[in-house]
């Protein structure tokens, strides 16, 4: 049934409402009289209308907006027409006579020509650029119908060289006769890209004459783009900046590949008397660009000289007229563009960029069929430093200054990765004498590196391209924000070439060793290299660690020294991160090739190797944090060798085993390696283990009860200091370690002992498990305890199961679940009770 309140419960009930309607309604009525006076004392304005209804929705705007549409059909008018005269020229042209055609495309063609004066006129302006541009396609049609009528035998080649010639001279009169036609001028310039070329073409000119006729129109377009200055002239501005960048890429394409073939002076010379104006011309270029953008307010200001903008980059580094050099990299340049800034910011950088790249191509064409053996390459990167002194020319701008810089940084980087072969082969070349250790030294330094690599022509110029960069780097740059930089650059570069040089020069072994060893000790003690420099140190001692394995007495030599020296270069404690591990590696190697000199078994060499790891523990408590765990990491590394050694010796292995848990225990010791402790008992179980293995025990109990009291004495321990611990973490491992293995044991053993005595362990654990009320003890006994009381009686079990029916499982089986139905069908009940109950409740 519905609840209801009693009389008075709803009395108050409505008495409340009653009163927040009222409130409500008096909220209202005040909004409504402020609402009254609001509009008494505003001016009168125009009525209202009259409400009609919902204001009709507005209609679907159009996509194309009216002059576009227009423009559009003008264009299409103006192409179809187009596509007529020339059907008309080329099909329809044999059916007229002289006369005829004459007079027909000449009225047609004037005709056209003449009808945008009248538009113009009228304002009609897009219509009469339409009409222009028909006009301008048949004086094309006009000139290849006074060809194909008059003059059929002359050369085609030449004929259009000289038809494109008189076009754009014809078309460029009459846009500047109707100044208010856009399209004559540039359609002029088009045409102007032809000329040269197709008369190159007509007079067999070759490659060089070719490349020569694109690179001066690319010229006067460049000319045309520099001078046009007009606003209304953009588009004329446009044309020619195109048919500069597309003429002139192809001519200066053509021009290169003729420089980088050229088979003899003389034709890299013809190469370079192309190149040459090219890059002059792009060079104005961007000093014209570069101007007219520093003056442009709407450009970035030119900030010459200014702190914050560097005036050049670069290997040497570019100066302004007033302040000293500031190379912010070794190879690099400042940014083209950022993604902020203008065209007229990037552009003058561009073209500066392409005319000294240019300047130094023909340069280099020059030089590659002049100097033999490869020595080109210097040579062009001293032209490419050269370049950088252009930078100090009074008033120069910025951009160009950037433009040149990226140039002169590209052409070191080019001659530094040609560099980089020579390099490598140093570097990875003495990893070939793993293959054969002590094989014998080698009769110089150039074959102990090219055991699997061949050796590279022209060495030499690669040592002098090096030996010029690291100058580069350490001599003129002075700044002192770049200084350090530089000379670190340096530093490394010089250490390239020293490197390198035994294998170049083809120095006799011993020399080479040496020019290695003297090589680590400058790295390492070399003031400029930040702390990173120890790398390069350990690179070159490994290198010289892999040159000494050809011979025996050079390899005893060289790991004693670089052991030494390590290890007294790791009293610097921003080193010791990387020396000391250093000294501890070659401290084991040393080991290793000291019992193999002494023709030591290998199980006993391992013995001299636990030196290393003794060391570290020792040595690792008095290094900063990072050194200190690369020493102990370095330590533990030299163990598994240790351990490695001695796999094939039992009796030795254990020993190594055991000494390796002392050191471990020494570890312990020290309060922040705590955790240690578990690797000393880990070592020293294995040690036992091994042992046990040598004596040929067989039984698991010898293996296990060694660890398992120990383990329970600490867990017993534990829960004394820590009441709180439970009895798994304490209790657990110590007693399965040996009850799960001989319970394992026990169902493969048909002897008594072992199910006598571990049924009796498990039983006294079951009992005290039960007397201190703890889980673990309580649980693994009692469970081992039944699972051997199953082992004695399963030949029982296996009889009485022989001699029951067969039908007495399955019945056993129906029976069970039966009574687990039943039990889930009563609890599915009570569910249902307490539902129900709760519903009546409610």
């Amino acid at each position: 049934m519905t609840y209801l309140p009693p009389p008075a419960e709803e009395l108050r009930f409505l008495d409340a409402e009653l009163r927040r309607l009222d409130a409500h309604r008096a909220r209202l009525l005040a909004r409504r009289a402020w609402l009254v006076s609001v509009l008494q004392s505003a001016p009168p304005g125009p009525a209202a209308p009259p409400f009609t209804g919902p204001t009709p929705t507005a209609g679907p705007r159009p996509e194309a907006s009216a002059p576009r549409v227009q423009n559009v059909l003008l264009l299409l008018g103006g192409v179809l027409l187009t596509i007529a005269a020339m059907a008309f020229t080329l099909v329809s042209w044999g059916h007229l006579g002289i006369a005829g055609r004459a007079a027909v495309l000449g009225t047609v063609t004037a005709a056209a020509l003449a009808a945008p004066v009248p538009l113009l006129r009228r304002g009609l302006r897009s219509t009469a650029e339409s009409v222009a541009g028909l006009g301008l396609a048949l004086t094309v049609l006009d000139a290849y119908a006074l060809h194909a009528a008059a003059l059929a035998g002359t050369d085609g080649t030449a004929y259009a060289a000289v038809a494109t010639t008189v076009l754009a001279a014809l078309w460029a009169a009459y846009g500047t006769a109707l100044d208010a036609l856009r399209l004559p001028r540039p359609a002029a310039l088009a045409a102007a890209q032809l000329p040269l070329l197709l008369a190159a073409v007509a007079a067999g000119a070759g490659p060089y004459g070719i490349s020569a006729a694109l690179l001066l129109t690319a010229t006067a377009d460049a000319a045309a783009a520099l001078l046009v200055t007009s606003p209304a002239l953009r588009t004329v501005r446009i044309a020619a900046a195109t048919g500069a960048y597309g003429m002139g890429g192809w001519g200066l394409l053509g021009a290169l590949w003729l420089s980088w073939t050229a088979p003899g002076p003389g034709a890299a010379a013809r190469a370079a008397a192309l190149l040459l104006p090219a890059s002059a011309v792009a060079l104005t270029a961007a000093w014209r660009t570069a101007g007219t953008a520093d003056s442009d307010p709407a450009g970035v200001p030119s900030t010459t000289g200014a702190p914050h903008a560097p005036s050049g980059t670069g290997a040497v580094g570019t100066a302004n007229t007033t302040g000293p050099t500031d190379a912010p990299t070794a190879f690099g340049a400042a940014s083209l563009a950022s993604p902020g800034r203008p065209l007229t910011t990037t552009l003058p950088t561009a073209t500066a960029l392409l005319g000294a790249l240019l300047l130094l191509a023909a340069l280099g064409g020059l030089l590659r069929v002049v100097l033999p053996g490869g020595w080109a390459v210097p040579a062009e990167l001293l032209a490419g430093l050269a370049l950088l002194a252009a930078l100090r020319v009074p008033r120069l701008p910025e951009r160009v200054r950037h433009g040149v810089a990226w140039a002169s940084a590209a052409v070191q980087g080019l001659a530094l990765l040609g560099a980089l072969p020579l390099v490598a082969v140093a570097l990875f070349g003495p990893l070939g004498q793993v293959d054969r250790p002590w094989s014998g030294a080698p009769a110089d330094a150039r074959d102990a590196v090219t055991v699997h690599a061949p050796w590279l022509s022209h060495s030499g110029p690669a040592l002098a391209v090096l030996g010029i960069l690291a100058a580069a780097l350490a001599l003129p740059v002075r700044h002192a924000a770049w200084r350090p930089q530089a000379l670190a650059g340096a530093a490394a570069l010089a250490w390239a070439a020293v490197l390198s040089l035994p294998a170049a020069l083809e120095l006799p072994y011993a020399v080479g060793l040496l020019l290695f060893g003297l090589l680590t000790v400058a790295v390492l003690a070399l003031p400029v290299l930040p702390p990173a420099g120890t790398v390069l140190a350990l690179v070159t001692s490994v290198d010289l660690a892999f040159l000494a394995l050809a011979d025996r007495t050079a390899t005893l030599t060289a790991l004693s020294a670089l052991t030494g020296l390590y290890a007294a270069a790791s009293a610097r404690s921003r080193w010791a991160p990387v020396t000391a591990p250093a000294a501890l590696a070659y401290a084991t190697a040393l080991a290793c090739a000291t019992g193999a000199a002494a023709g030591w078994q290998a199980s006993h060499t391992a013995l001299l190797v636990l030196v290393v790891p003794a060391a570290a523990v020792a040595v690792a408590p008095r290094l900063a944090a990072t050194a200190r765990v690369a020493c102990e990491v370095t330590g533990a590394a030299a163990a598994l060798v240790a351990v490695g050694l001695a796999v094939t010796d039992a009796p030795v292995l254990a020993l190594v085993l055991s000494s390796l848990g002392v050191l471990a225990a020494a570890t312990a010791v020290r309060p922040d390696r705590r955790s240690a402790g578990y690797a000393a008992a880990a070592l020293f179980a294995l040690a036992a283990w091994v042992r046990l293995a040598a004596w040929e025990v067989t039984a698991p109990e010898a293996y296990t009860l060694p660890v398992t009291l120990p383990a329970l004495l600490v867990g017993a321990w534990r829960r004394r200091r820590d009441p709180l611990t439970g009895s798994w973490p304490a209790y657990g491992p110590g007693l399965a370690v040996t009850l799960l293995p001989s319970l394992a044991a026990l169902w493969r053993d048909e002897g008594w002992p072992r199910p006598l005595l571990l049924g009796s362990a498990a039983l006294l654990i079951t009992l005290l498990g039960a007397r201190h009320r703890l889980r673990a003890p309580l649980v693994l006994g009692g469970a081992v305890l039944v699972l051997t009381a199953l082992h004695e009686l399963a030949p029982y079990l296996v009889q009485f199961a022989d001699a029951l029916p067969r039908w007495v499982p399955p019945a056993l089986a129906g029976l069970l679940l039966l009574a687990l139905g039943a039990t889930y069908e009563r609890r599915l009940r009570d569910v249902r009770r307490v539902r129900d109950g709760l519903g009546r409740m409610n």
